[in-house]
Order: C-alpha cells, then sequence, then structure tokens
C-alpha cells in the first residue's frame, strides 16, 4: 500500500542519501525492509537562520506486514494513505481532420500543445516569427553588446518565445497530473530529474535554449513541422469557422488554429482586434527592476557561512500591502538584467539567471498591478497603448540607444535627481543613464512602489535597499489583453476553431502555467478530432 509521508526533515548539511534511514524510522521499520521511495515534494525551511532545513514529503512502498504505531497510522498527519492522481490522458475523438492543427507561438503554451498533438498524432505545424534558437542566441547577445535591434528575432521572439531567456523559473500556484505531466516533459527533455519535486525549481536561462531545442526535434521525429521566419498576419474565418491564415511566408490551410502569441506581440492583437476577435482589457503587473549585490541576500538569509556553498545563491519573496500592494516578482538570484523589447525605439527592463547562479548580482521586480480603470481608456488595447507610452519615453530617457534608466533607491525615495555624472554599478550590459525614474512609470505606479520599498526593507531587516539601484521600466509583468473564449471548447466565440491560450491571451502568469494551458487545449482538439493518417 502505497503512503504519503509528510514533513520529514533534515538539517541542509547532512546528506540526501541519509533519507532513507529517517523514513524507516518514522515508518518503524527496518532499513532493510524499507520497500520503493520517491520524493514528493522538497522545500526549504529557512525561518531559522541557524537551523536550515529540507522538508520532504515522501511516497513509500510499505512492506506487506507494516502495521502502523498507535499515534503513526496512515490518518495521522504526517502519515497518510497516498492515492496517485493519474493525468487524463485525451483519447482520440471521430471527428476528421483534414488538415494538421497550427499552432502560433513557439513559447511554453505553444511548445507544449504542439508536443502534446504530436504524441497523439496530428502532425501539427508550428510557426514562429523569430529564428531558430542556435540563431536566436547569437543575435540577442550582439544586442547586448550595442549591435542593431531585430524585431523579429530578440529576446522576446523566436523558438521558445520569451519563455526562453526568462530565467526559467518553474514556480506555479496550479497543482494536480497537469502541472505533473508538464514537469516530467521538460525533464523528458533535458531537464534535470528533481524539477518534478522542488518546491521552487529553476531550469536556468543557460539550460532552456536546449531543452527548446530538444521538445522540437522530438516534435520533428513525430512528424510535426516548425516554420522560423514566419509570422501570423491574417486569419481566414468563414461561417464563423476557421479555414486557413495568412503570413509573412504565405497562406496556410487551417481548420485548428492554437494562438499561443505571448504577451508582446502587439502587432497581433491589433489584427485581431480590426478582424473582430473579441479582446477585453485585464489588469497587469508593472514597476520596477532592483539591484542589490548577492553577498548582500545571503548574508540576510544564510546564519552559518557553509549554507551558501550547500544552497547556494539566496533568494527572496516579499510584499508589502497599501492602497495599493507592492510585491517582488522574478527574483533572479546570481543573475543580470536584461532588455525586454519587442519594437524598436522603445526600452523595457527584465531579469534572468543562469542555473549557477553565478553573478554577484541579485536583482528582482518591484511590481504594482494596474487596474483597468487606471488606464485612461476604454478601448480593448488601453493597457497596451499604456506600455507603449512608457516604454518610448524610457527610450529616449536612455539616450535613445536601449540604455537602462537607472536610480539610487535612496535618491528615487526621495525624489532627487540622480547625479548624471555618477557610475553606478549594475548588470546590465548594454550600458545604463542615470535617470528620475518617476518620467517611466504611472504615477499612481510611483507612489505605490515609493510607499512599499521601505515596508519591503524593514521585512528584510535593512537588507534590502542597502547599496541598492533601480532600473526601468518593467512593463511585462504579464499581459494587459484577455482574448475570450468558452470554458469548456476553449475557442473564442462564435470562431469555431480558434484556441487563444498562454500568457499572451490573458490565461496563465509563468512557464507552467502557460505550459499546463496549451497542454489542455490540445487535449481539448485531441478528444474531438480523429489523428491524421
Amino acid at each position: 500500500m502505497p503512503i504519503r509521508v509528510s514533513n520529514l526533515r533534515l538539517p541542509v548539511t547532512a546528506p540526501e542519501a541519509e533519507l532513507p534511514q529517517h523514513i524507516a524510522a518514522r515508518l518503524g521499520v527496518r532499513l532493510a525492509d524499507l520497500a520503493a521511495w520517491r520524493i514528493l515534494k522538497k522545500s526549504l525551511d529557512a525561518r531559522s537562520h541557524r537551523d536550515l532545513q529540507f522538508v520532504y514529503t515522501i511516497v513509500v512502498e510499505t512492506p506487506p506486514d507494516w502495521v502502523a504505531r498507535p499515534g503513526r497510522g496512515t490518518n495521522s498527519g504526517d502519515i497518510q494513505a497516498y492515492e496517485p492522481q493519474s493525468f487524463d490522458d485525451a483519447v482520440p475523438g471521430s471527428d476528421p481532420l483534414s488538415e494538421r492543427p497550427v499552432v502560433v507561438g513557439s513559447g511554453p503554451a505553444g511548445l507544449l500543445a504542439a508536443y502534446y498533438l504530436a504524441l497523439k498524432g496530428y502532425r501539427p505545424l508550428i510557426i514562429e516569427r523569430g529564428e531558430a534558437v542556435k540563431n536566436r542566441v547569437p543575435v540577442v547577445r550582439a544586442f547586448d553588446r550595442g549591435e542593431e535591434f531585430d524585431r523579429e528575432n530578440n529576446y522576446l521572439f523566436g523558438e521558445g518565445g520569451a519563455g526562453c531567456f526568462s530565467d526559467g523559473k518553474l514556480t506555479c500556484r496550479l497543482e494536480g497530473p497537469d502541472v505533473d505531466w508538464v514537469l516530467k516533459s521538460f525533464v523528458d527533455c533535458g531537464g534535470r530529474p528533481s524539477l518534478v519535486y522542488e518546491n521552487r525549481p529553476h531550469l536556468g536561462s543557460n539550460k532552456l535554449p536546449m531543452i527548446c531545442r530538444n521538445y522540437r526535434r522530438k516534435i520533428e521525429a513525430l512528424g510535426g513541422e516548425y516554420k522560423f521566419g514566419c509570422r501570423l498576419e491574417g486569419i481566414d474565418i468563414r461561417d464563423g469557422r476557421v479555414v486557413g491564415i495568412s503570413t509573412s511566408s504565405g497562406s496556410i490551410p487551417c481548420s485548428q488554429l492554437i494562438l499561443g502569441i505571448g504577451h508582446s506581440a502587439r502587432d497581433t492583437y491589433q489584427m485581431l482586434h480590426k478582424l473582430g476577435v473579441p479582446l477585453m482589457q485585464k489588469a497587469f503587473q508593472l514597476g520596477l527592476r532592483i539591484e542589490q549585490p548577492q553577498s548582500q541576500i545571503n548574508h540576510h538569509k544564510y546564519g552559518r557561512p557553509e549554507y551558501f556553498d550547500i544552497l547556494g545563491a539566496a533568494d527572496y519573496s516579499l510584499q508589502a500591502r497599501g492602497s495599493k500592494d507592492v510585491f517582488t516578482f522574478c527574483m533572479c538570484a546570481g543573475g543580470i538584467i536584461m532588455p525586454s523589447i519587442s519594437e524598436p525605439n522603445m526600452f523595457c527592463s527584465n531579469g534572468m539567471s543562469n542555473s549557477r547562479h553565478d553573478t554577484p548580482f541579485a536583482n528582482s521586480g518591484i511590481m504594482v498591478t494596474l487596474d483597468p480603470e487606471e488606464f485612461g481608456h476604454t478601448h480593448p488595447l488601453a493597457g497596451v497603448h499604456l506600455q507603449q507610452r512608457f516604454e518610448a519615453i524610457a527610450y529616449k530617457v536612455g539616450q535613445s540607444n536601449y540604455l537602462a534608466p537607472i536610480q539610487t533607491a535612496a535618491d528615487f525615495l526621495k525624489g532627487r535627481a540622480p547625479d548624471s555624472s555618477a557610475r553606478l554599478e549594475c548588470s546590465y550590459q548594454r550600458g545604463v543613464q542615470p535617470s528620475q525614474l518617476d518620467q517611466v512609470l504611472p504615477p499612481v505606479v510611483a507612489k505605490a512602489i515609493r510607499s512599499g520599498l521601505p515596508i519591503l526593507d524593514k521585512k528584510m531587516r535593512g537588507n534590502f535597499l542597502k547599496n541598492a539601484i533601480l532600473v526601468g521600466p518593467e512593463m511585462r509583468g504579464s499581459s494587459p489583453i484577455r482574448i475570450d473564449r468558452h470554458l469548456e471548447t476553449r475557442q473564442c466565440p462564435k470562431i469555431a476553431g480558434l484556441y487563444p491560450v498562454g500568457e499572451g491571451a490573458g490565461y496563465a502568469g509563468g512557464i507552467v502555467s502557460a505550459a499546463v494551458d496549451g497542454l489542455r487545449t490540445a487535449r481539448v482538439i485531441v478528444r474531438q478530432f480523429q489523428p491524421l493518417q
């Protein structure tokens, strides 16, 4: 009988190889009699800086003659019967499918939708406006060195989408077999096995290109096809049904179209709006990027120096309640600040870190949620227009050369103009420009951040704002648009065959949630249609 053993604790200095001894002791069996077991969840308890502990949840196959000790039965809190949830795999439907499904975008939502369709025999066609990852990496590196911006092949567009250079955090509020299936697929495509049970798994920006490439190779081996440098330009809708698409590479017949466009394809949003696809405003997150020395964060979180050698660069997650809450977002331990730009002559920041977390910098978004009534207009694209307005200001502030507007946290809090000749150390590689950051944010956002920063600093006992600089704006925390769709069919109302998915459609907020959203939509298609012969 499988059981779940919860709250099994080991000091972080103890080797994980000692886990079987602790499991056996908890169950009251000899180590030699311990049957098969696996880690279901692993997290870090850092409440005591002098005694950091890993907390495990374990699934164990109990020996045939195992009898629970008094107070340790299968209904006694930490030891419970375990009933695994199985992934609700789809049985192919009976409706004929005249041509292969088309997936627009190869970010997490489109990628997992295409992968599932390929596994089920539907030979999907994936169109991607950017280039394959091997051609994408040198272009973004060249931009970081000061070369020209490529509007179709950059940090946001290309194989893997924005997710390919988004740090690779796999944290997700969702739970269940869909999430487990997605995480296992990351492992199958090159991620380390522990991703499936770590509490805050992280792929690393250096690992993501390889993983995206491995997904592609599996999809192609199953009959799928990629078209790179192929931008969606129109959708042919007749009698309320999708019958084809027009692209920068020509027309493609299509009756099942998955839109995984990401939250930065603003020209695609405009095309969809003109076409009459139902778009609506949605609250979204925006703010600034804060950066501190990573050693400062390590010192705050780790009470003993040997913890750093075991755990690596420390992270944080903070929130300040107020008239508008302020919270940290996408914390990149041992990372860098990087550009998040999808249009020329605009500037937006983001963060990333490699799997080694080995830079001397820690950075995180300092975010505020802006509600639709604060956009200043009822147009469905008003949130996008607001993003563009402040990104254009930031570009001009950055000497019209994609320099990052920067200000010390101390100067920002006091509303004090920075010293234009000051040399502020920052991980942003293209260069920085000392600036007054109020000008690159809506006033309500700047006010909220100015109120929230001291609260966040107090929570970290003065280790948050000390030596901190701010860079901005960060406008792409989430999508300001939702593309309407039916709950069950996952298709746009009155447009059969059109499936909006992921962050760009307004239904996800990270790599895993976007991937799960794409997976669920692909499963709906499989349940209705026959595989392609």
